[in-house]
């Protein structure tokens, strides 16, 4: 109940009913008191009557996680803002969600999230495994890759191939599959170089953040601060960049603005 009612404050933060752009009481508090269940119920032998109720839960606070972000302007959003703990968090949390995955198996036989197989399914649709088919010349270029690049030589391989699996899609056709796709392949090295504001990590989850805001409106909230973020960041600071600056998504941001007013 707490993780619905605090995904509920932060929807109303996104609807405008909310006369303010940092976290409420009430997202807090409710916020709180979920993460302190969850982690009680995490602490005992699960049974198998708790494995639905904590996978509901999981996804609650991966909502929360996402999208209550607590800024007024995207010069206040990372990467651009100072450092803060919670940056990037939901990246990790998205880990600790997947060794939970594990424990509950939310697609085993009488489970609720078993009619959504066909989107846990795409998740972990398999990549190419070398190469550069599928990527267009200017991402190949930029992520430096050749036909002998694997995931084991080149950090950008697995999330640029998702992505140019994502950018295909039709307009008003990304599913949660798709975009889940490439999130899951944002752990690991490319995690240690977003973290670092890598230039190019920063530019595909630009690039992801483009086409995932059409699917759900948490990932849409953090987007509107945080895609003019990373894309003031990157024509301020690798304005010298030119294979950077030719790919940074401005009109998805003048779209933005346009919706916005």
């Amino acid at each position: 109940m707490h993780g619905s009612l605090a995904v509920a404050a932060v929807h109303d933060r996104y609807l405008g009913l909310t006369p303010t752009n940092r976290r409420s009481f009430r997202e807090s508090y409710h916020w709180s008191q979920c993460t302190i269940l969850f982690n009680k119920w995490l602490s005992h032998p699960i049974e198998e009557k708790y494995k639905d109720p904590l996978w509901a839960t999981a996804g609650s606070l991966g909502i929360l996680t996402f999208s209550s972000i607590n800024v007024r302007s995207p010069e206040e959003a990372w990467p651009l803002g100072p450092a803060d703990s919670s940056d990037l968090e939901w990246l990790r949390l998205g880990v600790g969600k997947m060794k939970l995955w594990h424990l509950v198996n939310p697609l085993r036989p009488g489970s609720v999230f078993r009619i959504m197989s066909e989107s846990f399914a795409y998740m972990h649709t398999p990549l190419p495994t070398k190469g550069t088919d599928g990527v267009s010349a200017e991402l190949v270029q930029l992520c430096g890759l050749d036909e002998s690049s694997t995931r084991e030589n080149n950090p950008y391989f697995s999330v640029v191939h998702a992505i140019s699996w994502l950018l295909e899609a039709p307009k008003g056709e990304v599913s949660q599959g798709r975009i889940m796709m490439v999130s899951n392949h944002m752990h690991d090295e490319f995690g240690t170089y977003l973290e670092k504001k890598d230039p190019v990590a920063l530019l595909l989850l630009c690039l992801w953040y483009t086409r995932a805001r059409e699917a759900k409106w948490w990932i849409e909230f953090r987007a509107r601060h945080e895609l003019p973020a990373i894309c003031t960041y990157l024509h301020r600071y690798h304005k010298d960049n030119s294979a950077i600056q030719a790919l940074i998504p401005w009109v998805s941001l003048h779209e933005q603005q346009k919706s916005i007013a």
